[in-house]
């Protein structure tokens, strides 16, 4: 008996086992370059990680129809974005309702994460449709600033960045309509203001910006970002493209804060 035809075919078998694991570990990734994308002009990749989370046939299209539709929208406002993109696309546990239930960081030029809500009220589904554009605007907006965690362009400072985070909660609200009850400000925001404006240049980022303060105010950098553009805004005429042309310390003058 030929044993060899059947030898072949189990180590074809086992060749495919082993590169469907070997992928499925990885993440599955959408490259949309040129060709496939010309109104964009530019290579697109988007990459969902999904050790903890498997993305459905379904959310994929749909989140990377928007991510496509919003790099364009986005790349139009600003030409000069990066001309390759990676987003990267991962599930969280966390509702993150005051931000629609999606969230994300700009890690580096040209990289970007966002992390979207599985446990949101609707899923993933229903997070993606109600806030993956305006998170895609924001932290887009923050490649082309040149604000970013690693290969940052600015100095260190909270006013510094509750401007650059205000300039992309504006940019953002602005061109979505996607306004998020985390980046609004209450009427004592002036206040607030006058804090952030005599922190030291080392103030801790994550109390002033991110977390909950002691006090148990949270995203506070945010709020004031986005009521000192809008001020900056109202004061100079200037639009938010405008604004986002120049140095925070102008900015500030703008708004009245220095």
């Amino acid at each position: 008996m030929n044993t060899k035809p059947i030898i072949f075919f189990t180590t074809l078998i086992l060749i495919s086992i082993l590169s469907f694991f070997h992928a499925s570990a990885r993440g599955t990734d959408y490259s949309i370059g040129k060709s496939q994308n010309k109104k964009a002009k530019a290579g697109l990749k988007i990459k969902f990680e999904e050790e903890k989370h498997k993305f459905t046939a379904d959310d994929k299209d749909l989140i990377a129809k928007i991510i496509v539709q919003s790099e364009k929208q986005v790349r139009a406002l600003l030409p000069e974005l990066a001309k390759d993109i990676k987003v990267t696309v991962t599930a969280i546990d966390r509702k993150i309702e005051m931000v629609g239930g999606v969230t994300g960081r700009a890690d580096a030029p040209g990289e970007v994460l966002i992390e979207i809500s599985r446990v949101f009220p609707g899923g993933v589904t229903a997070a993606a449709k109600t806030a993956l554009a305006s998170a895609i605007f924001h932290e887009f907006h923050h490649l082309w600033r040149g604000w970013t965690i690693n290969g940052n362009k600015f100095e260190q400072g909270i006013p510094i960045a509750a401007v650059n985070e205000g300039l992309a909660v504006v940019f953002a609200e602005k061109y979505t309509g996607v306004i998020s009850e985390g980046n609004s400000y209450p009427k004592e925001v002036s206040e607030w203001v006058k804090e952030i404006m005599v922190l030291p240049k080392n103030a801790d980022y994550q109390k002033w910006m991110m977390q909950q303060h002691p006090d148990g105010r949270v995203s506070i950098g945010y709020k004031v970002g986005n009521y000192l553009i809008r001020r900056a805004m109202t004061k100079s005429g200037k639009d938010v493209l405008e604004l986002s042309n120049l140095s925070p310390d102008e900015i500030l003058k703008l708004a009245g804060a220095m």
